[in-house]
């Protein structure tokens, strides 16, 4: 197939892309940088987001769309200015795709739509599954709202899919990789009360859930990308240290993060147990689903 890809050189996207490639797949990447890029054999390098330029017009044939564009959420203080970033990158770029999607003469099969298990809000006492329908009433309940909202605008012409991340494990990115540096000298230990709950997913594992949402016709709607067993933090740690080798016993304060990551601690003190029911109703087969085995395909001792 031909998979248009909005995000392709960031964590998620360049797995998704090599996922693509390994299974014979042509992969068209939207950038804003053109220029610097070099198109390959698998790999096409499209000009968006630009005065002036129609991508239509050099997607015309392909089979399905994967937008993952927006503001990193990891990178910098949430300030007025970086919140009001990471809402309107993502509405921006996705209305972008949907005015794609309909200049096309042939459409797409279906348009999978990154998005994130924010929408339930935190608690650390349920467990959400796609079933739930409202939405949490925080930032990014709100942001993931709004998104899925413009996505969703797509849907009579292609299959949707709101493919809702939880927290990505790799080491070429994301959380896991800051929290490496104080387990590594000895200093790791829970984060807030340990109580949240972390809805984790290995980086193979997202690439895989991704491709099979394309080419799995009966998938659509919300989708939880997340590993089918789920973390408390002081769990999560407690594996992490054991893995590397280290104590796990100097415990980080609420009070402490929140005054250092202001609004963005909520990444990290506030979580939800959310549950990847649509992918195992559909026989998606986890190849980690569960932490230890994460951690030790990813750390290498």
């Amino acid at each position: 197939m031909k998979i248009a890809i909005t995000g392709g050189t960031g964590l998620i996207g360049q797995s998704v892309t090599k996922e693509l490639i390994a299974n014979n797949h042509r992969v068209f990447i939207l950038t804003r940088n053109k220029e610097k890029k070099k198109s390959k054999d698998s790999i096409t390098y499209v000009k968006w987001l630009k005065d002036g330029t129609y991508p239509e017009k050099e997607l015309e044939g392909i089979d399905g769309f994967i937008n993952l564009a927006g503001e990193n959420l990891n990178s910098g203080r949430w300030t007025s200015a970086k919140k009001r970033a990471i809402l309107h990158s993502r509405i921006r770029a996705t209305r972008e795709v949907v005015r794609i999607i309909g200049q096309l003469k042939k459409k797409p099969h279906v348009l999978v739509n990154g998005s994130a298990v924010g929408f339930y809000g935190t608690s650390f006492t349920k467990t959400f599954t796609e079933k739930e329908t409202e939405p949490g009433n925080d930032f990014l309940a709100d942001v993931v709202t709004k998104w899925e909202k413009e996505a969703l605008r797509a849907s009579s012409t292609v299959r949707v899919v709101c493919a809702r991340f939880g927290l990505v494990l790799s080491l070429e990115g994301g959380a896991l990789k800051k929290m490496l540096p104080p387990f590594h000298l000895g200093v790791g230990g829970k984060l807030g009360t340990g109580e949240q709950w972390m809805s984790w997913i290995h980086i193979t594992d997202v690439a895989r859930a991704l491709v099979y949402s394309l080419t799995n016709h009966a998938i659509q709607g919300p989708v939880n990308v997340t590993a089918p067993h789920p973390e408390m933090m002081k769990h999560f740690g407690q594996h992490l240290a054991s893995r590397l080798n280290r104590p796990f016993w100097i415990p980080v304060p609420s009070s402490l993060l929140k005054l250092a990551l202001g609004d963005m601690s909520i990444l990290i003190l506030e979580g939800q147990k959310a549950l990847p029911m649509t992918l195992e109703h559909h026989d998606f087969r986890f190849r980690f689903p569960q932490l230890q085995s994460a951690l030790t395909d990813l750390i290498k001792k």
